[in-house]
């Protein structure tokens, strides 16, 4: 994009054009209906909420990247939403969503964060993710990042890696080592980054025993499989707290080997996740060729209780705008047809072709209309160039001479190579109005119309 048409766009907003919207909306779609068969109900959150009352679940640095303004009405500061999972947590805690537990709650939104402009990162974050509230234990952890997986899978995504980790362990080692909380807090976010150089400054600055140091400066780079587990007991020694996060973590690594998951696994007791309100088993999701997270979750026990309902929980997000470039490295992640039916007749028989066409969407069918001017061979000829750009699978045309009026031609191959796009000989066939809903036309999967 030009400079001068930068300049027209907020800096980190996104224009979604007509052909990356139908793919977003496949994906869309394709996620919510797998986390539906999970029983996720979807919840639509709203755009706008109190600053005083969202921010018991925000960390102040998130707070300082909120869009903020006054309420014209009440005078009371007001901010985009910044954090899905804190407007959740509030909303389960007024008892919206009712006493019951487990709650299984599912959303696809966006959320607005101030990032400086050469930290390369988007101002409005697409999202689609789940949470699973009111249950603690080994199942409900495998369980958000079974249907994870689930989601990427059914996407196409098969090469994908998920990071899987528990802040308790990295973080028992910090407060077994003596350090400040303002320097275990720098320490987290140094090794949420991996900047070990940064971690070492750090950890001598707060004078700590060398064999401590080693042990935290080991951790990040605890990166693998079950030889990970071992080590990390040797680290752990007696320490209750730093065992109790190991064998958790164990527990939910096994449980997903024994439903066949184990190869999108790969343990780090560095992990960490980039809100403070996560105190259990985490996780991030990597794919191939993409440098960077498409999303991830974990554990937040303590979340909901800031805002009056203690109750455990655990979900995860995933990150649309980097998972439509994931999508792109697939050939046939996406569907490529505008439309089914391409309805073409001369302006004198619009009033048929509007039949027409309500006749095939009824059905399900994703139907173009399109006027001619006349009904001789040209417009033939530009009806199927029009049908083959759109990628339809069937053009009718109406009112030709010759045809009768319950009848319409139709064209269900076209021309491609150097012959798409120009006038070529067709041969276009005869079909009963009434029989257009019999032919053998492909349903793209990205339709979001249900046949009645």
């Amino acid at each position: 994009m030009k400079k001068q048409e930068r300049s027209l766009i907020p800096v980190g907003m996104t224009t979604v054009l007509p052909h990356a919207a139908r793919r977003v909306r496949h994906l869309e779609e394709t996620l919510l209906t797998t986390l539906g068969r999970w029983g996720y109900q979807e919840i639509i959150p709203p755009t706008f909420e109190y600053l005083d009352v969202l921010s018991a679940g925000l960390e102040p640095e998130l707070i300082e990247k909120c869009y903020k303004f006054a309420d014209r009405t009440t005078g009371r500061i007001l901010l985009l939403r910044p954090d899905v999972t804190a407007q959740i947590a509030r909303i389960v805690a007024m008892g919206m969503v009712g006493p019951s537990v487990p709650l299984r709650l599912c959303y696809r939104t966006t959320v607005f964060r101030h990032e400086p402009e050469h930290a390369g990162r988007e101002r409005e974050i697409f999202q689609v993710g789940a949470e699973l509230i009111g249950v603690d234990d080994v199942a409900a952890d495998g369980e958000i990042l079974a249907l994870m997986i689930e989601c990427l899978k059914q996407l196409g995504l098969q090469s994908f890696k998920i990071a899987l980790g528990h802040v308790g362990f990295f973080k028992a080692l910090l407060a077994r080592s003596g350090m400040s909380p303002d320097g275990q807090k720098r320490a987290e976010h140094a090794a949420a980054r991996k900047d070990l150089p940064r971690l070492a400054e750090i950890l001598a600055a707060e004078r700590i025993p060398k064999g401590s140091a080693r042990a935290i400066l080991e951790a990040p780079g605890l990166y693998g499989r079950e030889e990970v587990l071992a080590r990390g007991q040797a680290l752990a020694g007696h320490d209750r707290e730093l065992r109790s996060a190991l064998e958790r973590l164990t527990d939910v690594y096994r449980l997903l080997g024994t439903a066949g998951l184990r190869d999108h696994l790969l343990l780090d007791l560095g992990e960490f996740r980039g809100f403070d309100y996560y105190d259990g088993v985490v996780f991030d999701v990597f794919a191939e060729g993409i440098g960077y997270e498409l999303g991830g979750g974990g554990r937040y026990n303590h979340l909901i209780g800031r805002f009056g309902r203690d109750l455990p929980s655990t979900g995860f997000a995933l990150d649309m705008d980097r998972l439509f470039r994931a999508m792109e490295r697939i050939e046939d992640g996406y569907p490529s047809a505008q439309a089914e039916f391409l309805i073409s007749a001369p302006i004198r028989h619009a009033d048929r072709m509007f039949q027409v066409g309500q006749m095939l969407r009824q059905k399900g069918f994703r139907v173009v209309q399109a006027v001619v001017a006349s009904p001789g061979l040209d417009a033939v000829g530009h009806a199927v160039a029009e049908g083959s750009r759109l990628g339809a699978s069937a053009v009718v045309i109406l009112g030709s001479p010759r045809v009768a009026a319950d009848e319409a031609l139709v064209v269900t191959e076209f021309p491609t190579g150097p012959d798409a796009g120009r006038s070529v000989k067709l041969a276009p066939k005869k079909v009963k109005i009434k029989d257009l809903l019999n032919l053998p036309i492909v349903r793209h999967p990205s339709s979001r119309v249900q046949p009645s």
